[in-house]
């Protein structure tokens, strides 16, 4: 009876670490994007953006994307894209968890045939293991990144005007099985669209708090309007809304301009400072706080001919 009754007790603090770990993973990724890299930046989208004096170490590499590595795409370090609907670092969590919980079904857990005091101790190491392995497992994964794209940096303390250095812009990539090269062109960026590109940081941000989906849609592309609702909807299912207010830019760099076919692309490097809290979605009581009063990001916009900028990625600073 006291063997049954342990497992019993072990098996409910295993379920109900693992639905902590469940509910806590959204609430902790605040903000569009929740602090990872996603979009894509066309030919240049598995390489990482060139250094600035915003962002010095770089740019990550993207961790999502729904441009497909081609031959003639510069890919250094390439890293292959997420599978669509699944965050990243599921599947690990899932297996551990998984492991942990049929075990304690079956009654033995990690450290089965243990009774009584032994059996407690080793229910309180088995829940520690979990917890220790999965913030490894976290920090390892948020960690990870490749070797930055090459590249001189254009460098401004702010958003305010003035041209990117002339010159033609590289070619990305090489030829391989014959495959022709995705040729690249120079794009000259202004006052005009430095002052779209901070109206935007502060537009998208806004519709993203009041979970205005087709605001979104206006000022993204697709793809990124569809990594937005996701956060959205997986927000919604854990009963809570990112609140985000007070923002405000304060430092950005051109990290790269260019031009492929007829789409222009401007990836910037932008500190900005923020209000970040997740609200309880029924009773407006604040769960969550983002201890950062600030965030360093890159933003890559594109513009189509006749149309004006849309964020088509976005990517975290090294």
């Amino acid at each position: 009876m006291l063997t049954q009754f342990s497992r019993r007790r072990r098996t409910a603090a295993v379920l109900a670490l693992a639905a902590a770990l469940t509910v806590a993973a959204p609430i902790a990724e605040a903000r569009p994007g929740g602090g990872g890299s996603f979009g894509s930046r066309g030919s240049r989208t598995y390489t990482a953006p060139s250094a600035t004096p915003t962002a010095p170490g770089g740019g990550m590499t993207m961790q999502r994307s729904q441009t497909a590595p081609s031959p003639g795409m510069s890919n250094p370090g390439m890293q292959a894209p997420a599978a669509p609907g699944r965050r990243f670092g599921g599947g690990f969590f899932a297996g551990l968890l998984g492991a942990g919980l049929l075990g304690a079904l079956l009654g033995g857990g990690f450290f089965g045939g243990l009774g009584g005091l032994a059996s407690m101790i080793g229910l309180l190491f088995q829940v520690g293991l979990v917890v220790v392995v999965v913030m490894l497992a976290l920090r390892f994964f948020r960690r990870r990144s490749e070797p930055a794209g090459a590249g001189a940096p254009y460098a401004r303390s702010t958003l305010d005007g003035g041209p990117n250095p002339g010159g033609p812009a590289p070619a990305a990539g090489g030829s391989f099985g014959g495959a022709r090269p995705v040729q690249t062109r120079n794009v000259q960026i202004g006052p005009a669209d430095y002052q779209a590109f901070e109206r935007l940081l502060g537009d998208i941000q806004d519709a993203y708090s009041r979970e205005d989906r087709v605001t979104l849609g206006n000022l993204t592309t697709p793809e990124m309007a569809g990594y937005f609702d996701e956060e959205l909807r997986n927000n919604a299912a854990q009963g809570v809304v990112n609140k985000i207010t007070d923002v405000k830019l304060l430092q950005g760099d051109l990290a790269e301009a260019w031009g492929e076919d007829r789409t222009d692309y401007a990836t910037v490097a932008m500190r900005y400072a923020l209000k970040d809290v997740m609200v309880d979605r029924a009773s407006g009581r604040v769960v969550k706080t983002e201890p950062a009063p600030e965030a360093t990001e890159l933003w890559t916009f594109q513009r189509q001919p006749g149309r004006g900028w849309v964020l088509s990625a976005i990517q975290q600073t090294r």
